[in-house]
C-alpha cells in the first residue's frame, strides 16, 4: 500500500464531530465582509466630516461691478455648524436682491410660463449689468460730449442700414460697459470703438446683419476691417461674453405691451400703437446722448419716459415702480421732454421693411441740436473741435444711393 492511500484511510477512519469547527479558511469570507462594513462605515463618517466641514462656509454678499469694470471679491464667512444650508441661502437671496422683492410683478398671467419668475429673471439680468457714467474719469483724453457725437453718429448709421433700435441700444450698453473696463483711452480710438460695438450687436440681433466691408466703408477709411476684428475680440474679452442685457427699448416696449396688452396669448404681438412708441422712442434717444442718463438704471429711464407722455397710474402698471422710485429721473428729464416735443415724429418707411415693424427700425434727427437746447448754458465749438476721431470730425455714413 502506497503512503498516499493510508493516509487516506486513516483520515476516514477518524470519528466526525458536530461540535468541531470548520477550518480556518472557511471562516475567511465572514471577516472579509465585516472588514468591507467596517470600511464603508469609516468612509461614509470622513465624506459626512468633509461635508461639514464645506458648510462652514457660505457667500455672504457679492457687491456689483466697481467703475473699473473688475468684480470686487466675494465675501466668505464663517457660519454655525448647526445653521442648514437652505436656510443661508435664502438668507443670501434676500440681501443681494432685495430690491427685486419690493413690487409685484406687472405681467399678466403666462399661458408659457410663470410671470413672476420671468418678472424677476428679468430685473436680475437688470441688475447684472452695470453700468456708470463716471467712466470719463479713467480716459484723461475724452469729455463728455464725445460720447454724444459718438452716439449720434452711431444713431445715423443705424438710420443708413435700417438696423433696429434694439440693435443702437446694444451698442450703447456694450460701448458703455466696455469704456468702464478700461484706462487712459485716446479719443482717436472711439470710433473704432464704437462701429466694433455696433457690428457686434448687428450679429446678435439683426437676421440679415451688414458685412464687416459696410461697417469699414462707413468710416471713410479711418478704420480697417483688420481693426475691427481685433477690437472684437479685445471688446468680447473685456465684457466677458455678458452680451444681454435688457435696453431701454427692451423695457419702453414691455411697458407698453403690459398697460395695451388685452389678450394674453397675444402677449408677443405689439399691441400698442407705432406713433406712440416712436414718440417715446424718440426722448429716449435724445435722452441717452446725455452722459448722466447713465445714472438711472434702464428701466427707471424707461418708465420716467412713459410717464411723461401717460400718467403715474399707467407706469406703476406697466413696471411695478412707483412715484418714489422715478421722481428724480422724471424731473432730470423735463427739459428733455421739452425739446423733444417741438421736433414732428412720423413713421418712415424703409425698403424691405414690413408696414407693421417700421416702429422698430431706429431712426435719426438733429439729436445734437437737440441736446445743445437742452444744454443751453454750454457754448458748442466748431464742429471739427467736438470731434473724438481727428479734425475732421466723425465721418457721416454715405447714403444708400451713393454706396459703392
Amino acid at each position: 500500500m502506497s503512503r498516499r492511500s493510508s493516509r487516506l484511510q486513516a483520515k476516514q477512519q477518524q470519528p466526525l464531530s458536530c461540535q468541531e469547527e470548520p477550518p480556518q479558511e472557511l471562516q475567511a469570507p465572514e471577516h472579509l465582509q465585516t472588514r468591507k462594513r467596517r470600511t464603508a462605515e469609516e468612509v461614509k463618517k470622513k465624506e459626512d466630516g468633509k461635508i461639514a466641514k464645506k458648510h462652514q462656509y457660505e457667500i455672504k454678499s457679492c457687491w456689483p461691478p466697481t467703475i473699473t469694470g473688475g468684480i470686487s471679491p466675494c465675501i466668505i464667512i464663517e457660519t454655525p455648524h448647526k445653521e442648514s444650508v437652505t436656510t443661508d441661502f435664502s438668507r443670501f437671496k434676500k440681501y443681494r436682491f432685495r430690491n427685486l422683492f419690493i413690487n409685484p410683478s406687472p405681467l399678466p398671467e403666462l399661458n408659457w410660463g410663470n410671470s413672476k419668475d420671468v418678472w424677476l429673471n428679468i430685473l436680475k439680468k437688470e441688475n447684472r449689468y452695470a453700468h456708470c457714467k463716471h467712466f470719463t474719469s479713467l480716459h484723461s483724453s475724452l469729455q463728455p460730449h464725445m460720447r454724444s457725437i459718438l452716439l449720434d453718429w452711431l444713431l445715423e448709421v443705424c438710420e443708413v442700414y435700417a438696423l433696429h433700435r434694439e440693435t443702437f441700444y446694444l451698442a450703447q450698453d456694450f460701448f458703455d460697459r466696455f469704456m468702464l473696463t478700461q484706462k487712459n483711452i485716446n479719443k482717436s480710438m472711439l470710433q473704432l470703438i464704437g462701429i466694433t460695438s455696433l457690428f457686434i450687436a448687428s450679429k446678435l440681433e439683426e437676421i440679415y446683419a451688414p458685412k464687416i466691408q459696410e461697417f469699414a466703408y462707413v468710416t471713410d477709411g479711418a478704420c480697417s476691417e483688420d481693426d475691427i476684428v481685433r477690437m472684437e475680440l479685445i471688446m468680447l474679452k473685456a465684457l466677458k461674453w455678458e452680451l444681454c442685457p435688457v435696453t431701454i427699448v427692451s423695457w419702453l416696449n414691455l411697458y407698453l405691451q403690459v398697460d395695451a396688452l388685452k389678450d394674453v396669448p397675444k402677449v408677443l404681438l405689439p399691441q400698442y400703437s407705432q406713433e406712440k412708441f416712436i414718440q417715446i422712442a424718440q426722448l429716449l434717444d435724445l435722452c441717452i446722448l446725455d452722459v448722466n442718463s447713465l445714472d438711472f438704471q434702464y428701466r427707471t429711464l424707461a418708465a420716467a419716459a412713459l410717464c411723461h407722455y401717460t400718467s403715474i397710474d399707467v407706469v406703476k402698471k406697466a413696471s411695478g415702480l412707483d412715484w418714489d422710485s422715478i421722481s428724480e429721473c422724471v424731473e432730470w428729464m423735463v427739459p428733455f421732454v421739452n425739446v423733444a416735443r417741438k421736433v414732428p415724429v412720423k413713421l418712415k418707411n424703409f425698403k424691405k421693411v414690413a408696414a407693421e415693424d417700421r416702429h422698430n427700425i431706429q431712426t435719426h434727427t438733429n439729436y445734437l441740436d437737440m441736446l445743445e437746447e437742452v444744454n443751453s448754458g454750454v457754448v458748442s465749438a466748431a464742429p471739427g473741435q467736438l470731434s473724438p476721431v481727428s479734425t475732421a470730425g466723425i465721418i457721416t455714413p454715405p447714403k444708400s444711393t451713393e454706396k459703392k
